[in-house]
C-alpha cells in the first residue's frame, strides 16, 4: 500500500511530455533570436581577431595584456610603496643571515635540521641525497629566495586582489622554472643516476621525447593509452544507448540484481570531459558499484563538438543535454522520480535545470548530487586567474577562429595551475632520468579529453565565472531570471580536500544558497582522483555531516574542525542516502522503450565517447 501511494504521489509530480516539449520549443524559439545576453554595440574587428587567435597560438590562449595589466599594477603600487620596499629589504638581508648561519654550522653538523622545509605538498627535495652538502644548500637557498619572492608579490597595498593573484602565479611559474631540481648538475638524484647508468638515462630520455614529439605531430595520445580503449578496457558496464540527439548519446546499464530501486539515477557529467572517469575499470567503477547495489543507472555521453557545432550554447546544453535525458528517463521509468547527478560543470547545469524545472512548476527530481561542482564563482581557485574582461575577450577570438576551444589549450591551462608536478617534474623524469610512469585508466582518461563550442564555452566564462549569475539572480532561461533557491529536494554535495578546480570552501557555499536538507561531504583527494574513489582503495577518508532545513549556518572552517574524519571511501555513504529516499524496489525496467520513441540504438559505451 506504501508502495502504491508513494506511486501515485510520484505519478501525480512527474514531468509530462508535452510540458517538457513545450519548454524545449520555447528554447528553440529563444535560440532562433540570439543569445539571450545583450550584444555589443559594435561587433569586434575581423582584422583584431584573427592577430589575437595568431597570438593565442603562441601565448595558450593567455592574454598577454591581462597579464601587462595586473603587472604594471603592481610595479607602480610597489613603486610607490617605500615601506613595503624597505620590509622586502629587511626579509632578505634576514633570510640571508639566516642562510649563512646555518650553512656554516651544517659544515660542522650533518645532522642539522634543514633552516626551511618545503610546502607539504612540494616533493621536488625528497630524496635523501638533497640532504647532503652542496645540494642541501642549493634547494635550501632557492626556496627562501621563493618565499621572499612570495612576500613581494603579495600584500602591497592598493593592488587588485586578481592582478596580485596573477602576478604572484607567475612569479612562481618563473621560479619553478630555475629550481634546482630541473638540471643535471644542481639535482643530485639526477646527478647520482646519470653516472650510475653512464648516461644511458639521458639517451633514453631523448628516445621518450622524440616519441612523445611523433604522437604529439601526428595528433595521437601519450604512451601507454592504448591499453585504456574505450568500450574494451574501460567503459565496460554492461548497457545500451537509448537516445541520441547531435549533443548527447544516453546510456541505460543493464540491472545485474534480480530488483531494482524504483528511483532510477541519471549522471550529467561534464562536458570538458568523456564521461567514462565515471565508469573506469571494473573495479573502479562509480557506474558498475551503484548497478550491482540495485539503482537503475542512465549516464549522459556528450558529443565531442567541432567547428561546426560554434553555435552551441548553454541553452542548447540545457534542453538537448539535461532536458532531453530527463524526458527519456521518464519514458522508460515512467511514474519515478529521478536521483540526478551532476559532476564539475555538469553539476552547474544540473542545478540550473532544476532551478527551472522548479520554476515552471515541475518536479522530475527525488535529490539531486553534485561532484565537486561549484554554483558560485566568487571563489573558484587558481582558474579565476584567467578569468577576467581581457582574458575572456582574448580567448573569445581564439575559439572566434576555430570555432572552439582546443583540448589541448585547456590542458595547458590546467597544467601551469600545478607546474611542478605535471610539467616540470614529468619532464625530469622521463627526459632526463629516462623514466616513463606506467599508464593508469585515470591517465589515460585524463588524456582523452574534448573541445568546447565558441558560443557556449564564452557565455559559461561571462555568465557564470566573470559576471556570478547564477547567485545573483540574473541568470536567465527563456528570458527569466532563476534561483538555485527553487530548489527543495534533498540535496548530497560532494567536494574534495585538494581540488584546484572546484575549491570544497566554494562548493561549500551550497550550505549558503540552499534553504533544503543539505548533507555535505569532504573527501581526501584532487578533483578526480577524489571523486574515483572506491572502497578498496587505500588511504582515503572523509568527513560529512548533514544541515536539515532551517539549521543554522555554519562556517567552513568551523565546519572543518568540528566534524570527524572517517576513514574509507565516501562511496557507500553516498550510496546508502540514496537508497534511504528510495520508496522501495521492483522488477528492473527494460532497457529502452521503443513503443515511446527510445529503441536500442547499440551497446554502451556508444559512438560519441570514441569520437577524436
Amino acid at each position: 500500500m506504501a508502495n502504491l501511494q508513494r506511486a501515485e504521489m510520484d505519478e501525480s509530480a512527474r514531468i509530462s511530455s508535452d510540458a517538457l516539449r513545450e519548454i524545449s520549443s520555447a528554447i528553440d524559439d529563444k535560440a532562433s533570436c540570439g543569445p539571450v545576453e545583450s550584444q555589443p554595440m559594435e561587433a569586434p574587428s575581423p582584422l583584431d581577431r584573427l592577430i589575437h587567435a595568431a597570438m593565442g597560438r603562441v601565448t595558450l590562449a593567455i592574454s598577454p595584456a591581462s597579464l601587462a595589466a595586473a603587472y604594471f599594477d603592481w610595479a607602480f603600487h610597489l613603486a610607490i610603496a617605500p615601506g613595503k620596499r624597505q620590509a622586502l629589504v629587511e626579509k632578505g638581508l634576514r633570510k640571508a643571515t639566516r642562510f649563512a648561519v646555518h650553512a656554516t654550522r651544517a659544515l660542522t653538523d650533518p645532522a642539522l635540521p634543514p633552516c626551511i622545509e618545503p610546502l607539504p605538498q612540494d616533493h621536488r627535495f625528497d630524496h635523501p641525497d638533497w640532504r647532503l652538502p652542496p645540494f642541501r644548500f642549493i634547494y635550501q637557498w632557492f626556496l627562501l629566495s621563493q618565499q621572499w619572492w612570495h612576500n613581494a608579490t603579495t600584500d602591497v597595498r592598493g593592488v587588485s586582489r586578481h592582478h596580485e593573484q596573477v602576478v604572484s602565479f607567475v612569479a612562481r611559474q618563473l621560479l619553478d622554472t630555475m629550481s634546482p631540481s630541473n638540471f643535471i648538475a644542481t639535482n643530485p638524484e639526477l646527478l647520482r643516476r646519470t653516472i650510475e647508468a653512464g648516461a644511458s638515462n639521458l639517451y633514453q630520455g631523448l628516445v621518450n621525447w622524440i616519441e612523445d614529439w611523433e604522437r604529439a605531430i601526428a595528433g595521437r595520445p601519450p604512451v601507454g593509452s592504448e591499453n585504456f580503449r574505450p568500450g574494451k578496457d574501460v567503459a565496460v558496464t554492461a548497457g545500451e544507448v537509448v537516445y541520441r540527439n547531435r549533443l548527447i548519446e544516453l546510456i541505460q546499464y543493464a540491472a545485474t540484481t534480480s530488483e531494482t530501486h524504483a528511483e532510477p539515477i541519471l549522471i550529467v557529467p561534464a562536458w570538458i570531459m568523456k564521461y567514462y572517469i565515471l565508469d573506469l575499470s571494473p573495479r573502479n567503477s562509480l557506474v558498475k558499484y551503484l548497478v550491482d547495489r540495485g539503482h537503475t543507472v542512465f549516464m549522459i555521453s556528450w558529443r565531442n563538438p567541432g567547428a561546426d557545432d560554434r553555435d552551441l550554447g548553454m541553452e542548447d546544453y540545457l534542453q538537448l543535454g539535461v532536458l532531453e535525458a530527463v524526458r527519456a528517463v521518464r519514458a522508460i521509468v515512467p511514474g519515478r522520480r529521478i536521483n540526478a547527478v551532476g559532476y564539475c560543470l555538469g553539476g552547474t547545469l544540473l542545478s540550473i535545470a532544476a532551478s527551472f524545472l522548479a520554476h515552471h512548476g515541475e518536479s522530475p527530481f527525488n535529490s539531486a548530487t553534485f561532484f565537486a561542482a561549484q554554483v558560485d564563482f566568487t571563489d573558484a581557485g587558481e582558474l579565476t586567474l584567467f578569468v577576467d574582461d581581457s582574458q575572456i575577450s582574448y580567448l573569445e577570438d581564439v575559439m572566434w577562429e576555430q570555432g572552439y576551444l582546443d583540448s589541448k589549450q585547456m590542458a595547458g591551462a590546467f597544467q601551469l595551475l600545478r607546474s611542478s608536478d605535471l610539467i616540470w617534474s614529468r619532464l625530469v623524469r622521463e627526459y632526463l632520468m629516462g623514466q616513463r610512469e606506467p599508464m593508469s585508466d585515470l591517465m589515460a582518461w585524463n588524456a582523452d579529453s574534448t573541445r568546447m563550442p565558441y558560443r557556449m564555452h564564452s557565455q559559461y566564462l561571462r555568465r557564470l565565472f566573470l559576471d556570478n549569475d547564477l547567485v545573483e539572480g540574473r541568470y536567465q532561461v527563456l528570458g527569466r531570471a532563476i534561483a538555485l533557491s527553487d530548489i527543495h529536494v534533498p540535496v548530497f554535495a560532494v567536494s574534495t580536500e585538494t581540488d584546484h578546480v572546484a575549491p570544497w570552501r566554494s562548493v561549500y557555499k551550497l550550505n549558503l544558497l540552499l534553504d533544503t536538507d543539505l548533507t555535505f561531504l569532504l573527501t581526501s583527494g584532487g578533483h578526480n582522483a577524489g571523486i574515483v574513489s572506491e572502497p578498496r582503495h587505500p588511504h582515503r577518508h572523509y568527513r560529512v555531516s548533514r544541515r536539515k532545513a532551517g539549521d543554522p549556518y555554519v562556517a567552513p572552517e568551523t565546519w572543518y574542525e568540528t566534524t570527524p574524519e572517517l576513514n574509507g571511501s565516501w562511496w557507500p555513504v553516498w550510496a546508502e542516502w540514496l537508497e534511504s529516499l528510495s520508496s522501495g524496489k521492483a522488477t528492473p525496467p527494460a532497457l529502452g522503450a521503443p513503443e515511446k520513441g527510445y529503441p536500442r540504438l547499440g551497446a554502451a559505451p556508444g559512438t560519441y565517447v570514441l569520437q577524436p
